[in-house]
């Protein structure tokens, strides 16, 4: 009996943590970028140390959450997949984990914790009414 083989599955990343995706922010804003440059914009707003930054991104390079390029002198770090790819996957796993699939539920507690001011509340309406007529 031959055995079948299944093709590979994607590979899951794992979610970014608030200090990743401070930095994942910047690399989706900037590009491909340095740890000193990444360092230097993060350290525009709060007190962090580049060693700190330079620690992150080798762990986040070991996740899968970006790529390190050694072309150049100092290593260039981009990330490995989009924002709205990361975005999916975090909000997927939230669906998931917190909401019991749910999007009905997502959605009414992201509107409950917050003000929504009517021009957001008008592009939401326009989103599900896309959202409508693909499915149709």
């Amino acid at each position: 009996m031959k055995s079948r083989t299944r093709p590979p599955a994607a590979v899951a990343l794992p979610a970014p943590t608030e200090a990743e995706l401070e930095i994942l922010r910047e690399l989706w804003q900037r590009g491909p970028s340095t740890v000193r440059e990444i360092h230097d914009q993060l350290a525009a707003t709060k007190t962090v140390g580049y060693t700190t930054i330079l620690k992150q991104m080798q762990v986040m390079n070991r996740k899968g959450l970006v790529r390190r390029s050694e072309r150049f002198r100092s290593h260039v770090y981009e990330a490995a997949r989009t924002r709205p790819a990361t975005e999916r996957q975090i909000v997927t796993t939230l669906l998931a984990n917190l909401f019991e699939g749910s999007a009905r539920g997502l959605v009414q507690s992201a509107l409950a914790g917050r003000k929504v001011d009517a021009d957001e509340l008008r592009e939401i309406r326009q989103l599900l009414d896309q959202h409508e007529r693909g499915k149709k």
